[in-house]
C-alpha cells in the first residue's frame, strides 16, 4: 500500500500533541497536522486516538548468538515492538563476542531472517582486533563499542598501545567518520 492516511488523530510530535491528520507515503511520513486530503490513500479513522512516533533503543542486549536462553533476535524485537520500540542497536557482548567482520555479518543475517523491528549492531573492540575494527563500514554499523571498564569475554580494552593507536589516519578517514 503506497499511501496511508490517519484521520483525526491526536499526534504526539516534538514535545506536544496536535489534532489532525497524518499521511504516510511509501513507508515515510509525508505530511503532519491539519486536514489532509490524499486521493487513493487507505484511510484509518483515529477519532482522537493518540498517534506516537516509534522509539529507538540505542543499547539492547538480545544475546544472540550464544546466549539465546536469555533472549534472541526473534523474541526480543517482538517484545520491543509491542512496547513501541521500532528500531534497536544491539551490543557486541555475546558468545562469541562480535569482534570480527564475519561475526558481525552473521548477526545481520540472523536479524534479517528473524527481527520484526529495524536493527543495527555495534562492532566490538578488544586489545587485539584493531584491524577488524578498522574494516567496519560506518554506513552499515551504528558504532564501535569499547569497554574500558569490565566486560564479558575478552572485550575489555585496557592496553594503552591499543587505546592510543592512530585509528583515523588519512587512509581511513573517509570510511570511518566515527
Amino acid at each position: 500500500m503506497a499511501k496511508i492516511l490517519f484521520k483525526n488523530a491526536q499526534i504526539v510530535n516534538r514535545g506536544r500533541i496536535i489534532a489532525g491528520d497524518l499521511l504516510v507515503e511509501n513507508g515515510r511520513i509525508a505530511k503532519v497536522g491539519g486536514i489532509i486530503e490524499a486521493s487513493g490513500a487507505h484511510e484509518i479513522v483515529a477519532d482522537g486516538k493518540h498517534l506516537m512516533p516509534g522509539i529507538i533503543d540505542d543499547q539492547v542486549h538480545f544475546r544472540e548468538p550464544g546466549l539465546t536462553h536469555k533472549g534472541d533476535l526473534y523474541t526480543e524485537p517482538r517484545a520491543a515492538v509491542a512496547g513501541g520500540v521500532t528500531s534497536f542497536m544491539e551490543m557486541p557482548n555475546v558468545k562469541p563476542p562480535t569482534l570480527t567482520q564475519e561475526l558481525l555479518a552473521k548477526k545481520y543475517q540472523i536479524a534479517a531472517s528473524k527481527s520484526l523491528a529495524n536493527y543495527s549492531f555495534f562492532m566490538g573492540a578488544s586489545n587485539d582486533n584493531l584491524e577488524e575494527v578498522l574494516k567496519t563500514n560506518a554506513q552499515d554499523v551504528c558504532g564501535i563499542k569499547i569497554f574500558m571498564g569490565s566486560s564479558t569475554g575478552n572485550m575489555l580494552v585496557d592496553d594503552e598501545k591499543t587505546l592510543e593507536a592512530p585509528v583515523l589516519t588519512s587512509a581511513h578517514a573517509d570510511r570511518h567518520p566515527l
